[in-house]
């Protein structure tokens, strides 16, 4: 296992404090209009790291910062006027408290931490914040990793998921691998401006079990198929932007007049009903409908148990869901399988140590 220190550096709270003191004097300035995004919170922090560490951190031993790449050369009008609005934030909400180089040297900075920034998550896969961990970003994609990167505190952990041989490059994945071939090189070349050449994307044996069609005596034509993709992708971007501004009834009832409309032609294993129905799922946690996201769940990890690689943090995250659902609703028996298959696979993503494994165990304890 190779353990990563991310460009913040772990460090004592009181050589940290100039970061602290950043953004706590911006908060102070704005109170309740304080809203950067968490790009523009990210590049702030790094360019404060760059002025009071202009030597490389411990985590830039193999990469710096300024030595990501940033494809600035591919970026079209849209992306480019992203990156100028987040430019015009950062001179907004940190005005008094950085000092800039010039915008051309912003929207590379920019353009380098939208490429090689990473998504740090919970045991459960909620959304907890952004980082940039340098010397990991050096790992190329596959669809086929073998490794995963997982995180505790200010720590990137790679490890490994299968025998790797020695001198074998170190893959790991930088999108959701439940999709299709054609979907996940669509992820690549819009976020990273690449295709992925690696077994499962050559071969693309997966799709046709992703992709799973009603088994009808009548069956679909390939061109209805092919239709009832399109409204699939359609309608997942749809529910991506409602998420902002529909009620949790509103987005369940997207989620549902979906389901019964693809499950006229696919299967429910198929990767689009998956997709909705985690969506689904989400909605009835958030408005703790716990039966309805049980039934979801249900409906869910054995699909995914199949489509995801080995020891997937999705498939893990799953399980103890269903296992936190299980016991939130007196089934224990389930809940105890449940929450031991998510540790089995989070033993290796994470490692037994990890503080993660710990609390899930002391909740099969306390139940």
């Amino acid at each position: 296992m190779l353990k990563l220190v991310d460009v913040l550096g772990k460090q004592e709270e009181k050589e940290d404090w100039p970061m602290h003191k950043l953004e706590c004097a911006s908060m102070c300035t704005f109170g309740q209009n304080w809203h950067p995004s968490e790009t523009v919170r990210l590049t702030a922090r790094i360019l404060a790291k760059q002025k009071t560490h202009p030597e490389r951190t411990q985590s830039e031993r193999l990469l710096a910062v300024k030595e990501f790449e940033s494809h600035l050369d591919k970026l079209d009008n849209e992306k480019r006027e992203l990156i100028q609005n987040d430019i015009a934030a950062l001179h907004h909400f940190y005005s008094k408290h950085l000092d800039y180089p010039d915008n051309a040297a912003l929207v590379v900075l920019f353009a380098q931490v939208n490429c090689n920034g990473f998504t740090i998550e919970d045991e459960e896969l909620s959304h907890l914040g952004s980082a940039i961990f340098p010397d990991v970003a050096l790992m190329n994609h596959s669809c086929c990793p073998n490794v995963i990167v997982t995180y505790k505190g200010t720590l990137a952990e790679v490890r490994a998921v299968r025998e790797i041989e020695p001198g074998e490059e170190i893959f790991s994945s930088y999108i959701d691998l439940l999709y299709p071939t054609e979907d996940r090189n669509d992820r690549l070349r819009d976020s990273y401006f690449f295709s992925c050449d690696c077994r499962e994307c050559t071969t693309k044996e997966k799709d046709k079990q992703k992709l799973e069609i009603c088994k009808l005596n009548d069956p679909p034509s390939a061109e209805t198929v092919k239709d009832m993709i399109r409204y699939a992708r359609n309608v997942i971007e749809e529910f991506r932007r409602a998420k902002h501004y529909k009620s949790p009834s509103e987005l369940l009832e997207i989620c549902e007049l979906s389901l019964d409309k693809m499950g006229a032609v696919f299967e429910d294993s198929n990767v689009y009903m998956l997709h909705m129905m985690y969506q689904a799922m989400g909605v009835c946690l958030y408005v703790q409908d716990w039966e309805g996201a049980l039934c979801y769940g249900q409906k869910i990890i054995r699909p995914y148990s199949k489509h995801y690689p080995s020891y997937s943090l999705n498939v893990a995250s799953m399980w103890l869901k269903l296992g936190r659902l299980y016991m939130a609703l007196k089934n224990r028996t389930a809940g105890v399988k449940a929450l031991k298959r998510a540790i089995a696979i989070m033993e290796v993503a994470h490692g037994k140590d990890h503080p993660y494994i710990s609390e899930i165990k002391k909740e099969l304890e306390d139940h």
